[in-house]
């Protein structure tokens, strides 16, 4: 399986999102981010997700039917784990402690039990963009692929999302997700702040209400809010 995004007008991506993102896919840092990631394949490196699911992102949820977005820094980096989205991993793998903290979250928010799986697709095929700032990285290498060019393309994603879309929900966890604050207009769209549900966080997670505070403002806008279970 190729694990190197395409370029140009072959870019295997959700039609809406290939016209949205059309002149991004032309521009010369994802030509390098292309050419580094086909040189990582041909040098043997493992890297996840695997192909055809570093955009899975883009696939489940086009860019009209985003309603909110959950922004992760990196892929998971252990072998079955990564799967195109934040923090989702698939069904028969560990639930990562982040997410096991994301399950207690809502437990307490909505009541919601901790479901017995990580797949968080059932989020994505509602509008939840479940969106990470890098989409590759090197197997057992955690940040390996910070620097190749993904953060330029995941910003502008932000930035067509906050230009083009009107009262969009971006769910902002940790420091680094806060420092994308600075590429959405807040006269539009709503950003919810809190503490990375890491356990290195420590429980400053808990008790941000996020989920419930999402579906009011949904609700306040005429649409319909996100059933936050994972069965």
């Amino acid at each position: 399986m190729d694990n190197t995004p395409p370029a140009g007008s072959n870019v295997q991506i959700e039609a809406s999102w290939k016209l949205a993102l059309a002149d991004e896919f032309e521009k010369e840092y994802f030509q390098k981010l292309r050419a580094f990631l086909k040189q990582e394949k041909q040098s043997g490196a493992i890297i996840y997700p695997p192909g055809s699911l570093i955009f899975n992102a883009f696939e489940q949820t086009p860019f009209a039917a985003v309603k909110v977005v959950i922004l992760g820094q990196d892929p998971y980096h252990n072998p079955g784990e990564a799967m195109g989205l934040s923090f989702s991993v698939p069904h028969g793998i560990r639930i990562p402690p982040s997410l096991l903290n994301i399950y207690k979250e809502l437990q307490t928010d909505l009541g919601i039990p901790v479901a017995n799986h990580g797949d968080l697709s059932q989020w994505a095929k509602q509008g939840v963009l479940l969106l990470n700032a890098m989409l590759t990285v090197r197997a057992g290498q955690p940040a390996s692929h910070q620097q190749i060019g993904w953060q330029d393309f995941t910003d502008a994603v932000i930035r067509k999302l906050s230009d083009e879309r009107e009262g969009l929900i971006f769910m902002l966890w940790g420091n680094f997700a806060k420092t994308k604050k600075a590429l959405i207009d807040t006269q539009k769209h709503h950003v919810l702040e809190a503490a990375h549900p890491s356990p290195l966080a420590k429980g400053a997670f808990f008790g941000c209400k996020h989920f419930s505070k999402a579906n009011v403002l949904l609700e306040q806008s005429g649409l319909q809010g996100i059933d936050w279970r994972v069965s």
